[in-house]
């Protein structure tokens, strides 16, 4: 979850050394990529599948018009999990009551876009079905795979990528990918090593690293392990120490059994020059599939080692090669092991019998880091919202180490180590809308002996939000029910306090309003006896809500001006935008447009901070839905197009039928009868049939128009719930394109002539390109920016100009020659 910016078009690493002795590979693949929809590199380890992939990848951008996306497969387990990889790579929204799959293959199926699938060993079959699935139903779609053997998926191309290629009889050894990967590699950990690489002689140094690289078969990660040694052992001893450690050459030895056996060789050696604090320091950092130097120093600065010494040690395991940097995050530099050198590293952990001991740290530091999290999101105390917000990124970063806690304690049946996660990963699954994942673990650790019912109450509490999320609502106030229960009986008022919350949020649901007053009352006394604001804003907003479904407007406003100030006191900007969508809800059903709108913008404003998408789309179709009562139907529909585009990229078909609703509804408000209920069709059947009952005062059925016979309306209706959800954003962006009224209102004379710095470079030129008489959809191809952005520009030229319509500022650009 990031601040929403320009669409980048990839999210490959940015690359930290240079890319050595693969350009032939390089133009070949480029060719193969064009014509196969399916390509696996393959081969031993060690080999650069990965680093070849990525570069690939970089110079394949521009033939994929939707990006190209990496996910990392490294440590995926399960069907599910390879879907909610791949899901976050290229920004496809979790949906509650969908198979992962089933619904990654509806998000994509219209996608031009490329994904990258690396390291697909661990989780091979669960790979090949979910790729077999994507190429079935997504036709634009292409995979690029790396993985140790192929993958059997319908239509793969298998690349075996070659070692580098080693020195001819009669050639300059420099001009050889293998030995100028060791030159490159051996100068950047020793900027003083040189050999001489003229051509008029054979130097002995050059001479030596040639039979080095022949000796390593130009294996890539071997050739980078051996060469970081280069500047601190003499190339002599280097090739004789080498050696003793390889297997015997063989000219016949190509297989990558041999190579792996080459590999494991050039570790051992590699190993033995190690001090013992390094060696140490190695194996441990095993446990993390990636670790920053805070998470190195807590889990592996245990005696022998102390935490002041693992600065030292890691920096020369990464002069050594054994470690990479992945690049820095959040000011965090970031570091893995190679997937062969983690493997190697493992071994060594496991026969030092500490094994049980560093995954314990490392779950020990997991388990604090998501309480961090968990106490953090909801502490009443004023703290700055980039320090709260941290606190979520630093989750965000850590999650892959998440896993392996969580999957360690499964293994273990910690129950309370579990539920310890669990309880702390609350705001961060239901933020990020992992609601399969978040309930998947759950029930694990719910069905494990253990754990005090304090804690068993909180994940309980959680458990509950996420059937509420599934639509499971029986089952979402009976598990907030038994933990209300659980949690009053140990005592723990804050988790009493988060449960009524909950269950006072169902009893609006179902319309039990005086019971969701009672529940939300004792939870109002209770937190503002403890001191605890969060509950208390929680429960302010709900009394206010319940206030507006029974006519007390006045007790509505106060309760939410009241649950506002709480959350602006603690500069919680997450709570802020909550309150916020409720209050502008209740503004909404009670006609105060100014309001709503006002409520929704500054919680849209929140939401784009914190990169939520599906509540993004929930604030700009409130924004949408409300323009037409203060005058601005283009607005409208300019607010709507871009959050039904932004839910459909997201596959967040709530948010998907809630935008096509609105537009449904301002299309039959100016006469667009037929398109309009076709539209409401199409999202009643998202919303799972006809009949499905709407709660929510935000999404109103879209009413029947006097003079428009029924018999018709369920024509139309019927026709829309048969669309389908593309073809159905199809008509709704058609609707909003041409639906615009034909006579906009007249600019105010002080914006005749706006100034020309009140607009970006980016809206001069989309203004100048509406002054052309172009689409969104035209200037979205034009520009390589997505219709959901060009949405955004039109609405803040309109906002920044005081024009109400796109018609205004044509005139604007055409009168004024407005340029880029």
């Amino acid at each position: 979850m990031a601040p929403q910016t320009a669409p980048a078009r990839q999210n490959l690493p940015v690359e930290t050394d240079s890319f050595i002795g693969r350009d032939r590979d390089l133009s070949d693949l480029l060719r193969l990529l064009g014509a196969d929809r399916v390509v696996t590199l393959s081969g031993a380890d060690g080999i650069g599948k990965t680093r070849l992939a990525l570069r690939l990848a970089a110079h394949a951008t521009a033939s994929f018009p939707d990006g190209v996306w990496l996910a990392g497969l490294a440590c995926a387990g399960t069907r599910a999990d390879v879907a909610a990889r791949i899901g976050a790579a290229v920004g496809v929204a979790e949906e509650a009551l969908s198979d992962p799959v089933d619904h990654l293959c509806e998000a994509l199926r219209r996608r031009a876009l490329l994904l990258v699938l690396d390291d697909c060993d661990g989780a091979a079959d669960h790979v090949a079905e979910v790729a077999a699935a994507l190429t079935a139903s997504c036709p634009a779609l292409s995979l690029l795979l790396t993985s140790g053997e192929p993958l059997r998926v319908p239509g793969e191309r298998v690349w075996r990528v070659p070692p580098l290629t080693l020195p001819r009889e009669g050639v300059d050894p420099a001009d050889s990918g293998a030995v100028r990967l060791f030159l490159d590699r051996a100068r950047a950990a020793d900027p003083g090593f040189a050999v001489d690489t003229g051509t008029t002689a054979d130097p002995a140094g050059l001479r030596t690293v040639a039979e080095v690289c022949e000796r390593l078969d130009g294996v890539p990660l071997a050739v980078e392990l051996v060469a970081a040694w280069a500047g601190r052992v003499p190339l002599d001893r280097l090739a004789e120490g080498l050696a003793a450690h390889l297997p015997a050459a063989d000219p016949r030895r190509h297989g990558r059994a041999a190579r792996r056996r080459l590999l494991e060789g050039v570790l051992t050696w590699s190993h033995a020059l190690l001090s013992d604090p390094e060696r140490v320091l190695l194996r441990r950092l095993a446990v993390f599939p990636d670790w920053d130097l805070e998470g190195a120093e807590r889990v592996c600065g245990a005696a022998p080692l102390a935490e002041s010494d693992v600065l030292d040690l890691l920096s020369g395991l990464v002069d050594r090669g054994l470690i990479s940097l992945t690049g820095e995050h959040h000011n965090r530099v970031r570091y893995r092991l190679p997937g062969a050198v983690r493997r190697f590293a493992a071994a060594r952990l496991a026969e030092s019998g500490e094994a049980d001991e560093a995954r314990a740290r490392h779950t020990a530091r997991m388990v604090a880091l998501t309480e961090d999290l968990g106490r953090i999101a909801v502490e009443g105390r004023p703290m700055p919202w980039a320090e709260r917000f941290g606190h979520l990124q630093r989750v965000v970063c850590e999650y892959d180490n998440v896993r392996a806690a969580l999957l360690w304690a499964e293994r273990r049946r910690d129950a309370e180590a579990g539920l310890r996660l669990c309880a702390g990963l609350r705001t961060y699954w239901v933020l990020g809308h992992h609601f399969g994942e978040a309930g998947t673990w759950c029930d694990t650790f719910l069905a494990v002996e253990g754990a005090d019912d304090a804690l068993r109450g909180r994940v309980m509490v959680l458990r509950a939000q996420v059937y509420r999320a599934q639509r499971r609502y029986p089952e979402a106030a009976r598990m907030a029910a038994e933990a209300e229960a659980r949690c009053r009986a140990a005592g723990d008022t804050e988790s009493v306090g988060q449960a009524l919350n909950v269950l006072a949020d169902f009893d609006i649901r179902d319309g039990a309003y005086a019971r969701a007053r009672e529940r939300a009352t004792e939870v109002l006394e209770a937190a503002r006896a403890t001191g605890d604001l969060w509950n208390e804003a929680v429960a302010l907003a709900l009394v206010g809500a319940v206030a507006v479904h029974t006519g007390e407007l006045g007790e509505a406003e106060t309760r939410f001006n009241t649950a506002l100030m709480i959350m602006r006191g603690m500069d919680h900007r997450w709570g802020v935008g909550l309150v916020l969508m409720a209050q502008g809800a209740a503004a909404e059903v009670q006609g105060d447009a100014q309001s709503a709108d006002r409520c929704y913008r500054e919680a849209l404003d929140i939401q784009r901070g914190i990169g939520a998408v599906p509540e993004i789309a929930a604030a700009l179709a409130g924004v949408g839905r409300i323009a037409p009562a203060l005058g601005s139907v283009a607005q409208a529909y300019d607010y709507l197009s871009e959050s039904l585009l932004v839910s459909h990229a997201a596959g967040h078909r709530p948010g998907a039928a809630r935008a096509l609703e609105a537009i449904a509804q301002v299309a039959l408000d100016h006469g667009v009868a037929e398109d309009a209920f076709r539209c409401a069709g199409a999202a009643a059947a998202l919303r799972g049939g006809l009949d499905s009952e709407l709660p929510d005062p935000r999404r109103p059925a879209v009413p029947l128009k006097p003079g428009v016979e029924p018999e018709q309306v369920r024509a139309w209706w019927e026709e829309g719930r048969g669309l389908g959800l593309d073809a159905a954003v199809d008509l709704a962006l058609r609707i909003t394109e041409s639906g615009r009224p034909a006579r906009p209102r007249p600019a105010p004379a002080r914006l005749s002539e706006p100034p020309r710095t009140a607009l970006t470079p980016r809206e001069h030129e989309i203004a100048q390109l509406i002054g052309q008489g172009e689409s969104n959809r035209v200037i979205s191809e034009r520009l390589f920016i997505t219709q959901a952005t060009v949405a955004r520009h039109v609405a803040n030229i309109n906002r920044k100009m005081g024009f109400n319509s796109r018609r205004q500022i044509a005139a604007w650009v055409n009168r004024h020659a407005v340029s880029p």
